[in-house]
C-alpha cells in the first residue's frame, strides 16, 4: 500500500472513532426526552437515510460483484439483528448510568469480538492480546460498580456490556462481508435495524417523542452512526481490521471527555483507576496490532533444467508477517525477476539447433 493511501485511510479510522465518540454524550442529553428503544431505531434510521442519500451518486460507479448476494444472507441477517438489540441495550444503559463509563466501558468491544472469534469463528489469540484482554476486562469490572465506597453493582454497566457483546459478534458477521459494498452494508444497517427497533418500541409501547427530537436523534445517527460505520469499513479494507480497530480504540477516551464537558459529569477516582487499565490495555491492542509487525526479503538461485537446457531463476521473496487482532494468518509474496528475453533466446537457439541436427 502507498503511503498516501496508507495515511487517508488512518485518517477515516480516527474519523471513525470522533464521529462514534459523539453519541454517547449527546444521546445521554436526549434520552430525556426519547425513550431509549426509540432512540435507538432513530439513530440507526438517520445513519440509513443519510447513506442512502450518498449511495444514490455513487450506485452506478460500482460493480457488480461489489453487492451482496444470496451467499452473504446469514451474515447480513445476522449483522441488523445485532444491530437492533446492541444500540437498545446501549441506551438503557446511558440512560441510567453515567456516559463517561459507557463510554470507556465500549472498548469492552475488543474482548468481546476477540473471544468471539476465536471461540466461535476459530481465530488465533496472540499473547500480547490476552494480556491487553486482561487489563480491558479489569478496567471494565471497576466501571461496572457504583464506586461509592460499595460493591454495589451498575445495571447501567451491565447493559452497556451486552451492547458491546451484541456488537463484538456484529463485528464478527460484518466482517465476513467487508470486502462488498460499504454504502449497502451501512444502508441495510440502517433502515433495517432503525425499522426493527422502531416496531419494537411500538410495541412495547414507548411514547413517540417530539418531531424536533426525532429530527436531532436521526442527525445524530448520520454522523455517530452513518458516517462512523462507513469509514470505519473503508479503512478496514486498507488497514486491515485489526489496525483499524486499534485506532478505533480512542472513541472510548474521547466520549469520556465529552461526557464530562458536554454532560458536566463529574472525575471520580474510580474513573481515574479504570482508566489506567482501560489506556494500559488499548496499549497492548496498538503494540499488537501495529508495532509487530515486520518484512524481510529472502533471494533464491533457483536452477532447474528441462529439454536439456539449464535455466536460472533470480527470485525474491517478500515474507510479511502482519500480526492481526484476532486473526492468525500471513502472506507470502513470490516475484520471477528472469529476463523473459533471455530466455526466449534460449528456447530460439534450441530450436535452431535441433533444426539443424
Amino acid at each position: 500500500m502507498n503511503s498516501n493511501k496508507k495515511i487517508t485511510a488512518v485518517i477515516m479510522a480516527l474519523l471513525a472513532a470522533a464521529f462514534y465518540a459523539i453519541n454517547t454524550p449527546l444521546s445521554k442529553i436526549l434520552l430525556s426526552h426519547v425513550a431509549p428503544t426509540f432512540m435507538a431505531a432513530f439513530l440507526y434510521l438517520g445513519a440509513g437515510i443519510g447513506v442512502s442519500i450518498m449511495y444514490l451518486f455513487h450506485f452506478k460507479n460500482e460493480s457488480r460483484s461489489e453487492r451482496l448476494v444470496r451467499s452473504d444472507m446469514i451474515y447480513t441477517i445476522g449483522m441488523i439483528v445485532l444491530d437492533i438489540a446492541a444500540p437498545i441495550f446501549l441506551m438503557i444503559g446511558i440512560s441510567i448510568g453515567s456516559a463517561s463509563n459507557a463510554s470507556l466501558l465500549g472498548n469492552f468491544e475488543i474482548v468481546a469480538t476477540t473471544l468471539i472469534a476465536l471461540l466461535i469463528f476459530k481465530e488465533t489469540v496472540t499473547k500480547t492480546l490476552w494480556i491487553a484482554i486482561g487489563f480491558i476486562t479489569v478496567s471494565s469490572i471497576i466501571l461496572s460498580f457504583d464506586g461509592a465506597g460499595s460493591f454495589n453493582f451498575s445495571f447501567g454497566s451491565l447493559f452497556v456490556l451486552l451492547a458491546t457483546c451484541c456488537w463484538g459478534l456484529e463485528n464478527n458477521c460484518t466482517g465476513k462481508i467487508s470486502g462488498k459494498s460499504t454504502y449497502e452494508i451501512v444502508l441495510l444497517k440502517g433502515i433495517f435495524s432503525g425499522g426493527g427497533s422502531f416496531v419494537l418500541a411500538l410495541i412495547i409501547g414507548e411514547q413517540i417523542p417530539e418531531t424536533k427530537y426525532i429530527a436531532y436523534a436521526m442527525m445524530l445517527g448520520f454522523v455517530a452512526y452513518g458516517l462512523s460505520i462507513f469509514m470505519y469499513i473503508k479503512a478496514q479494507r486498507d488497514l486491515g481490521a485489526a489496525k483499524t480497530s486499534a485506532y478505533y480504540a480512542v472513541a472510548p477516551f474521547i466520549g469520556a471527555f465529552l461526557a464530562f464537558v458536554v454532560n458536566g459529569e463529574s472525575l471520580t477516582l474510580v474513573y481515574f483507576v479504570a482508566l489506567m487499565f482501560m489506556i494500559i490495555g488499548s496499549g497492548f491492542v496498538v503494540y499488537d496490532t501495529l508495532v509487530r509487525h515486520h518484512v524481510h526479503p529472502h533471494s533464491h538461485t533457483i536452477v532447474h533444467t528441462h529439454d536439456g537446457m539449464t535455466h536460472t531463476h533470480q527470485i525474491t521473496h517478500m515474507h510479511d508477517h502482519n500480526h492481526f487482532l484476532y486473526e492468525g494468518r500471513h502472506g507470502h509474496r513470490h516475484e520471477d525477476y528472469m529476463n523473459s528475453k533471455e530466455h526466449q533466446l534460449e528456447h530460439d537457439f534450441s530450436k535452431i539447433k535441433g533444426d539443424n541436427a
